[in-house]
Parts: structure tokens; C-alpha cells; sequence
């Protein structure tokens, strides 16, 4: 089940877009607002709602969820099927706000946790130039079908990836593989760890954010 509501931050003028998928169970209302603390020059956010549906993980457990998850590690299993259809909707929404007047090479995918996953997978093999790709607490999923399902027209997208070094959940070292194997495909690739910070967002990490997004917001 799609939830409909897409919850926006939006600043005062618009140049860049950067759309934020959540993690898993949780909701784009908490980002939205850390975005929006921010105050943001020139870009606007938005953060969509992932559908209701069961995670393997969880015992069926149905809750907010991109795709399903099968494992918490980096052999698990992998909902490719799920994968590739949130990575369509992802690239629904790109799509749309192009139409609205966005060009894609000004819009920006980013997310946390799952959604940042959501969020690489998409950049990574979009046929469209994108503005860039922000990935935190994450991993590259399907990462076996690369470099073989890669889009050479994103080889230079800037790329943002923070992992906390006590992460339980998504481990530092599996973050770095993925990093790793994102930078032996494209030129920009930045790595970001950060101290005792486990499988959440801490302020520098945010600041971080935010020298990212202002240095490629261009007036």
C-alpha cells in the first residue's frame, strides 16, 4: 500500500531539488524537519512516505518499507524484484519534477539507511544526469550486478556517503565496501566516518550535509 502524503521542505528560491527516502519503519516527517532546520539556500526537499508492506527481517511484520529485507548481512539474500521497483518509483518522482521545470542534472537522491540504498541503486543506473547522491548509514545493494548494470552518464555525480563507526545495524566495514566499489566507477566519490555514532545521524554528519548540498547549489 502507497501512503499518498510527500512531505516538502522548501526554501525560499529554488534551483536544486533533493528528494530523501527514509529508513526502514520510519517516515519522511523526522528528515523533513532536520532538513528544514538547515535553512537550506536555493534547494528544496522533499521526502517521500515509503509504502506499508511485510519484512522478511521482521517475522512479516508489515511496516514502511522500500523493499523487503531478508538479512542483515552483506550474502543475505536480496529483494531484487523490490529493489528495482522502489528504484522506479524513485525515478517516478525524479521524472515528474522534471516535468514540473526541475532539470534532472539539478536534482539530487539521498536517503537513509534503506533509502539510501534506494537511493545509490538509483543514481548508479539512472539514465539520466543527476545532480548528485547522498548515502548515509547505507550499503550499494545488488552490488554483484555492478559494474555491469552501471550508467557511465553518471561517472562524475558527486557522491556523499557517512557511516557511523559503531553502527550495529549496516557495519562500518560493509558501508566501505560499498564505497570502495562505488569509487571504482565514478570520480567524485566522498567517505565520511564519523565516532561513535551508531546507526543514526549525529550534527557534524548533518553539517556535512549541508557543505555538500550548499557547494553544488549554485545560484
Amino acid at each position: 500500500m502507497q501512503r499518498k502524503n510527500t512531505i516538502c521542505v522548501i526554501s525560499d528560491f529554488n534551483c536544486v531539488l533533493l528528494i530523501f527516502l527514509h529508513g526502514l519503519g520510519d517516515t519522511g516527517q523526522g528528515w523533513s524537519e532536520s532538513f528544514r532546520q538547515m535553512k537550506l539556500k536555493n534547494v528544496k526537499c522533499v521526502c517521500p512516505n515509503a509504502p506499508v508492506s511485510p519484512v522478511t527481517l521482521n517475522y512479516g511484520m508489515k511496516m514502511p518499507s522500500w523493499f523487503d529485507i531478508k538479512g542483515l548481512s552483506i550474502e543475505s539474500d536480496e529483494d531484487e524484484e523490490g529493489i528495482v521497483a522502489a528504484s522506479e518509483l524513485l525515478k517516478k518522482l525524479i521524472a515528474d519534477e522534471e516535468k514540473a521545470g526541475i532539470s534532472s542534472e539539478n536534482i539530487f537522491v539521498g536517503g537513509f539507511s534503506q533509502g539510501g540504498a534506494v537511493a545509490m541503486y538509483t543514481a548508479l543506473t539512472s539514465t539520466k544526469k543527476l545532480g548528485g547522491v547522498i548515502g548515509l548509514s547505507t550499503w550499494l545493494p545488488l552490488h554483484k550486478k555492478f559494474p555491469s548494470v552501471f550508467s557511465e552518464v553518471n561517472k562524475d555525480i558527486p557522491t556523499f556517503q557517512g557511516h557511523g563507526n559503531a553502527d550495529p545495524l549496516v557495519p562500518l566495514p560493509w558501508g566501505q565496501m560499498s564505497g570502495e566499489k562505488i569509487k571504482q566507477m565514478t570520480s567524485k566519490h566522498t567517505f565520511h566516518t564519523y565516532q561513535n555514532m551508531g546507526h543514526s545521524s549525529c550534527e557534524q554528519e548533518m553539517d556535512d550535509v549541508k557543505d555538500f548540498l550548499t557547494s553544488l547549489a549554485r545560484d
